[in-house]
């Protein structure tokens, strides 16, 4: 088996690995985009030209997360989509349209309730 190596390393970021990379007419969903490095994620895409949207359980919270990364010049949209609600994913996946060509799976839960 080949092994494969990059140039990045632990301090590498978003945007260095991005670099040069054109993303235009790609869609991404990066799951807990409004926030922290899903958030952080979603901004490097849509710099290099991919339209993302940021899929969350509070779509409210999110929206200025994404008007950030409208006015950074990036394509962004949130949706409603709590991954513990089956309803929720149903119906983020009946909505969608078109093709989708990255799937950033970032949500996750950081600390369970004691």
């Amino acid at each position: 088996m080949r092994r494969i190596v990059t140039p990045f390393g632990f301090s590498a970021t978003a945007h260095e690995v991005l670099a040069g990379v054109d993303l235009s007419g790609k869609r991404a969903v990066i799951t807990g985009g409004g926030a922290g490095l899903g958030f952080e994620t979603a901004r490097a895409l849509a710099r290099a030209g991919a339209e993302v949207t940021l899929a969350v359980r509070r779509p409210e919270a999110a929206e200025a997360a994404a008007a950030a990364i409208r006015a950074d010049g990036g394509a962004a949209r949130v949706a409603a989509l709590d991954l513990a609600d089956l309803a929720t994913v149903k119906a983020f996946a009946a909505d969608w349209r078109g093709p989708l060509h990255i799937l950033v799976a970032n949500a996750g839960i950081m600390a369970l309730p004691a």
